[in-house]
């Protein structure tokens, strides 16, 4: 029988960056909070084209789990200034008529609970799924994802005893549930509030491998330095959406950008310019695993 341990550790603390005000419609930018809304990120196309509705008039307020490899790169919450969901962020409020972000760092699992309230979206990598459905709002997709397996370097772990072995998850995520309902395993999971505690667990040897989307543990084992590393991965048959609260004005609107984005190329140039940077590797690279 699969036994679930709940691994203590420091929750996201709230905090908030607020870009300023001031940005071409060519994409010239500058630092946050040195005059300029969008940090390093080149947005394109007319500004105001497609207006939004925020709960703060001319800011788009946006929760989630920051930062985070590639898609929203930094150390801290102050020095995010681009990857691609910091980069789409952006796109979304220019072309929403906004003239900053307000970015506040909240738990994944509190992020997809559907009690949170005091924001317009939130851009987390946040794979749709009909159990979060009936809490929240999800757009349409943006980027198909994919489970990965991170483990430690020399690690024995295989597609064929996997589901033996200590697995760790993260906390309300996709991951967590497709490891009960579809890799069953045999062996214990372990339940950590964050990537970054998971990942020194796999360092330790406390979990023999992390279940995670494929792009995230790809940017984990890059800046490891050869400590970890993602030897395969599971067609998990879901996306990333962009999440809202329920009753949102603004989802109709949103989607009406994605589409633009994808028609336009945007969203093909944002993962070329901070996903594989990051990932220090191509996802299709990595070998897909059957699950059963």
């Amino acid at each position: 029988m699969m036994r679930h341990t709940r691994i203590a550790g420091a929750l996201a603390v709230s905090a908030i960056l607020v870009a300023t005000a001031g940005c071409s419609a060519s994409g010239g930018s500058k630092s946050a909070g040195g005059g300029d809304s969008w940090g390093s990120c080149k947005v394109t196309g007319k500004a105001g084209s497609f207006p939004l509705k925020p709960i703060k008039d001319g800011t788009l307020t946006i929760k989630a789990d920051l930062p985070s490899a590639g898609w929203w790169n930094g150390d801290t919450i102050g020095s995010i200034k681009s990857g691609y969901e910091y980069c789409l962020a952006s796109e979304i409020a220019y072309l929403g008529g906004l003239k900053q972000l307000s970015l506040n760092n909240v738990s994944f699992d509190k992020l997809v609970s559907g009690t949170l309230t005091g924001y317009d979206l939130s851009l987390d990598e946040i794979s749709i799924t009909p159990q979060r459905a009936r809490v929240v709002t999800f757009s349409d997709p943006y980027y198909d994802s994919y489970l990965g397996v991170l483990t430690k370097k020399g690690s024995k772990v295989a597609a064929g005893n996997l589901s033996k072995m200590t697995i760790g998850v993260k906390e309300g995520t996709a991951a967590q549930q497709w490891v009960a309902g579809s890799l069953k395993p045999s062996g214990s999971v372990k339940v950590f509030p964050g990537d970054t505690e998971a990942l020194a667990a796999v360092a330790a040897g406390q979990v023999d491998a992390y279940i995670q989307d494929v792009a995230i543990e790809l940017g984990q084992a890059k800046k490891s330095g050869g400590a970890v590393s993602v030897i395969g991965k599971y067609n998990s048959g879901q996306s990333y959406g962009i999440m809202f609260p329920k009753g949102s004005k603004n989802v109709d609107t949103v989607n009406k950008i994605i589409a633009w984005c994808k028609k336009n190329g945007y969203l093909n140039q944002l993962s070329k310019t901070y996903l594989g940077p990051a990932f220090g590797g191509d996802p299709a690279n990595v070998p897909a695993w059957p699950a059963s």
